[in-house]
């Protein structure tokens, strides 16, 4: 009797832990604040962008089959923001195939503190991951001034199927603190 109490409590105890333990993650070098479910990996890299190299930064994480993620990169010249956005997205959708560009869903996206930039929007495409499965990514670009500069910003949900609660989270987080 004492184990299948011990059992049960222990099961009791696992199904009341929460799989996506959201927590606020601050990236000073963006001025912003976000909301991740799991504790961030964080890297920078090298990348052209719309003709011209940057130092692109990423934090990010795995929670409960999905893929959290957010970059970021400091455009010198402003002039410039739309058409990296542009093709920042083009990028990404290429990345999961064909049918990506095809399926994406537009909307427009400009969170509070953002430049009301036509090339800022949230998009809904499937396409497949490098390993040929199933993959939907809800994603964000949008565009904020960074004193002389501006800081362009991505935020991705990757799931097997969409998540849009989920999702509505992750992106709301996006604050500046």
């Amino acid at each position: 009797m004492k184990w299948t109490l011990t059992g049960a409590l222990a099961l009791l105890l696992a199904g009341c832990s929460p799989a996506l333990n959201w927590r606020t993650v601050p990236l000073p070098e963006a001025d912003l604040t976000l909301l991740l479910p799991c504790k961030p990996d964080q890297a920078t890299r090298s990348v052209e962008l719309a003709g011209a190299p940057v130092e692109l930064a990423m934090v990010g994480c795995d929670a409960d089959g999905a893929t959290f993620a957010v970059s970021h990169v400091a455009l010198a010249d402003p002039a410039q923001a739309g058409a990296a956005l542009t093709h920042w997205r083009a990028a990404v959708l290429a990345r999961l195939g064909p049918q990506a560009a095809t399926s994406a869903a537009d909307t427009p996206y400009t969170p509070r503190g953002a430049l009301p930039l036509p090339q800022s929007v949230r998009v809904v495409a499937q396409g497949q991951r490098a390993d040929g499965s199933v993959v939907t990514a809800q994603a964000v670009w949008f565009a904020r001034a960074a004193g002389p500069q501006v800081r362009l910003v991505h935020a991705v949900v990757y799931s097997q199927k969409p998540r849009p609660e989920v999702a509505e989270q992750f992106f709301a987080g996006l604050a500046q603190p």
